[in-house]
């Protein structure tokens, strides 16, 4: 059979728009030759529209675009990924459904029987399960229909253990010719090599071929990759498509058992080395945060630091250098070669600079403050009036040429509050906040690698990193080496690992309490940072949920 992928970028609630895409994009491939066309999860309406489910008409408008779309498909079936409403009276009001749509109708609508309440997922709380998958016959075969999470229940996945049931298992008892999975999966780094494993092993499971097409594009701080996989009935991938882009392929799906089978047909970014994944989906990300709120421009403070030499190259490459502008913000103490980096930076990427001196603006909230600080020395309250004022400034640029304000502190910064509320904080998305320090300064070298030339300047990769809220300041004044900062970092923050863990591990247990103590007492600083992109398993964000007020030692 040939099979068609319709790996496609939805915007969520964007009901008319996801239409068109859904449309054009199944008759591209039926002209291509497809005799059944597969689409993501939720791509009527979009992954995750969360409490849009909640709104009186939601579930209503939804159904009835997706009854639009199912009158538009002709002799080449469609499977596609949407919202039901559960008219049993009973449960959630809805269901996160795959419908079959032939000849103009919805022939068939299977329900998805696992919905993950886990990390950024809460589907049990608009959702109804089903008991079981569902398996429709066409052309003489046996189709099984599921949805994303539905094959999520190999022994490598932890997750597994929350479901009293297993669809593949279920499956393979059956006789079934061939698995459909509609997903909207997000991604975040060594995602692809589990969800590979999922794909071929359910295959294997259940005797059959297994298609599984999954959503691409950023929504919010998630950020979905692509990368659809087909696999024989041997666990032998047949296809891989693009990754962090959109991609439409017919593949032709053996469904009787191949011995030869010809080579897997993989989209060369599939198998892709890290630092490339790492930086194509924080561009996908910054592209589509930007595009699908509404803004064409952005704007960033560059310090000459290795953080904002980053998240400026990502924002040119991600809207064009010409819908970028980077501004230098120096104080009295800032030192000429972070000026001078600065403009560098800007030089290389083609954007916009402007630099704006703080002094006077510093000076005068001193001076306002004065009376009130008598008599109390000097500390962090005047090193943060400088960041307060770039941030003033910033964000009033933001305001006049109505240009998204770009943050710029990194995932090592924000675990230990190493930034400053309403100063660097300021701003509408938060680019590489999921990202570490010794990421980030991997990253940088790998931009400048992969360009063969000198993007961001050498002297910012190699000097000590700095706030340059003090004279002479280096952030390993007060913070440990970044390589084993960020160590410590996943040990605690990604990993749940105890004090006691930690120090088991070789970390000091000096560095071990002072960092657990940063950590914790800045929570309340990243409950009101940005919304940031999520690129590793646990991210500051909806998927980490932890109190601010809470005295738990452990």
């Amino acid at each position: 059979m040939r099979i068609g992928l319709a790996q496609l970028n939805p915007i969520v609630g964007d009901l008319s728009g996801n239409r068109r895409r859904i449309l054009d994009a199944y008759g591209a491939l039926v002209a291509q030759g497809a005799e059944l066309v597969l689409f993501p999860e939720l791509v009527v309406c979009g992954y995750p529209p969360r409490d849009l489910l909640f709104k009186q008409r939601f579930i209503t408008d939804v159904e009835g675009v997706t009854r639009e779309l199912a009158r538009e498909i002709g002799d080449v079936p469609a499977v596609i990924g949407t919202v039901l409403a559960n008219a049993t009276g009973r449960g959630r009001p809805a269901y996160n459904a795959a419908v079959f749509c032939h000849r103009g109708e919805i022939r068939h609508a299977a329900h998805k029987c696992l919905l993950p309440t886990y990390d950024v997922f809460d589907e049990d709380r608009y959702f109804e399960p089903a008991p079981e998958p569902t398996i429709v016959e066409f052309g003489g075969r046996r189709i099984a229909l599921t949805v994303c999470e539905d094959i999520w229940t190999h022994e490598l996945v932890s997750t597994r253990r929350l479901y009293d049931i297993d669809p593949v298992q279920w499956l393979s008892t059956r006789r079934v010719d061939l698995v459909l999975n509609v997903s909207a999966s997000p991604w975040h780094l060594d995602k692809n090599s589990l969800r590979r494993t999922l794909v071929t092993g359910t295959a294997v499971r259940c005797g059959c071929p297994v298609a599984y097409c999954n959503a691409v594009g950023g929504n919010d701080e998630l950020i979905f990759e692509g990368r659809s996989v087909v696999s024989d009935a041997q666990g032998r991938l047949l296809a891989g498509l693009a990754a962090f882009r959109e991609d439409l392929r017919v593949v032709d799906v053996p469904l009787q058992a191949a011995p030869a089978p010809a080579p897997a047909a993989l989209d060369p970014t599939y198998e892709q080395e890290e630092l490339a994944d790492v930086h194509d989906a924080l561009v996908l990300g910054l592209r589509d945060y930007a595009h699908k709120t509404g803004f064409k421009k952005a704007l960033l403070g560059l310090s000459g630091g290795i953080d904002s030499a980053l998240v400026a190259v990502l924002a040119a490459r991600a809207l064009g250098a010409e819908n970028v502008m980077g501004v230098s913000l120096p104080s009295v103490i800032s030192s000429q070669h972070s000026k001078d980096d600065a403009a560098t930076l800007a030089r290389n990427l083609g954007i916009a600079f402007h630099t704006l001196s703080i002094a006077d603006v510093v000076a005068s909230a001193e001076t306002t403050l004065a009376p009130l600080f008598a008599g109390r020395p000097r500390d962090i309250a005047e090193e943060n009036i400088q960041a307060r004022a770039r941030g003033l400034l910033l964000m009033a640029i933001s305001n006049k040429f109505n240009s998204l304000l770009l943050t710029t502190g990194n995932k090592s910064e924000l675990a230990v509050g190493y930034c400053t509320l309403y100063g660097d904080m300021c701003g509408g998305l938060a680019v590489i906040s999921d990202v570490f320090k010794t990421q980030v300064y991997a990253l940088s070298r790998w931009i400048n690698q992969t360009a063969g030339r000198e993007i961001i300047p050498r002297s910012t990769i190699e000097k000590p990193p700095s706030a340059e809220l003090r004279p002479d300041q280096t952030d390993q004044d007060s913070l440990p080496p970044y390589d084993e900062l960020d160590a410590l970092l996943q040990g605690y923050v990604e990993q749940g690992l105890s004090r006691a863990d930690l120090v088991a591990r070789g970390f000091p247990a000096a560095m071990v309490n002072d960092v657990i103590r940063k950590v914790d007492l800045n929570e309340y600083k990243r409950k009101q940072a940005a919304p940031g992109l999520k690129i590793t398993p646990l991210a500051f964000g909806v998927g980490r949920r932890i109190p601010i007020v809470q005295k738990y030692v452990n």
